[in-house]
């Protein structure tokens, strides 16, 4: 389908977990180990979307269901085991809020690798950078190392810089749920911004709030499988009532 944004067909990733069995006290005194067993699972199994530009969609589903590692099969970060992953257009990933920043550097220098790590170049990162920062409202920590600041404060240098990638394609995971109440709604009114520019947002959230806020349609995912596709008040329904 050619006027997809991101098309998957029968998708699946397996994992490999290891279980170690209990061993005896006299494997012990010998210092003797027991052999491991892997253990396979699929966190993902035979999962078919099509996402239409300008959609937005968004995911529930319990913890390790599935949601991020779908969501970082659509970024590129991980391969699929089975099935395939389509994707049209760039991507602006907000999936791991540390994802690509360097400890050591100054937020100064991890703004100007992140962006560049995402295809900007420098003079495109110049004409962005003030807007970014103001964005980010950090203060004074603009030349302070990048590994001492606050979980808060990464988080909307993190989401500074990517939300003003100009890729049509937006991933979100959970980032909102992190920060002050002012700053999550600046962010909201910037996502606001870039759906009405036409952007495409992939959303994975255990915010019904912000599901229902942004989303026109929902993905359920339940054992790495995809339970409903539909509107996302049927989706969240259907969810909540599964949870009871």
């Amino acid at each position: 389908m050619t006027d997809a944004a991101i098309l998957t067909d029968g998708l699946g990733v397996r994992f490999r977990r290891n279980r170690r069995g209990r061993r005896s006290f006299k494997d012990l005194l010998a210092g003797r180990r027991r052999r491991t067993r892997p253990d396979e699972f699929w966190a993902l199994r035979d999962v078919s979307i099509v996402v239409r530009p300008g959609e937005a969609i968004g995911v529930v589903g319990r913890n390790g269901q599935g949601k991020s590692t779908l969501l970082k099969l659509v970024a590129g970060v991980m391969l699929p085991d089975e099935g395939s992953v389509t994707v049209t257009g760039g991507v602006a990933p907000l999936i791991e809020i540390t994802g690509g920043f360097v400890d050591d550097l100054t937020v100064r220098d991890n703004v100007y690798l992140t962006a560049g790590l995402h295809g900007m170049n420098r003079a495109q990162i110049d004409a962005k950078f003030d807007e970014i920062i103001g964005f980010a409202d950090i203060g004074n920590f603009l030349d302070t190392p990048y590994k001492h600041l606050s979980s808060g404060m990464k988080v909307r240098i993190a989401f500074a810089v990517i939300s003003q990638l100009e890729e049509p394609i937006l991933l979100v995971d959970e980032v909102l749920a992190v920060g002050d109440k002012a700053f999550r709604e600046k962010c909201y009114r910037r996502i606001d911004e870039l759906l009405e520019g036409g952007r495409t947002l992939f959303f994975v959230s255990h915010s019904e709030r912000d599901l229902r806020r942004f989303c026109t349609r929902g993905l359920y995912l339940d054992k790495g499988r995809l339970v409903l596709d539909g509107p996302i008040d049927e989706v969240l329904d259907r969810y909540n009532a599964e949870q009871t």
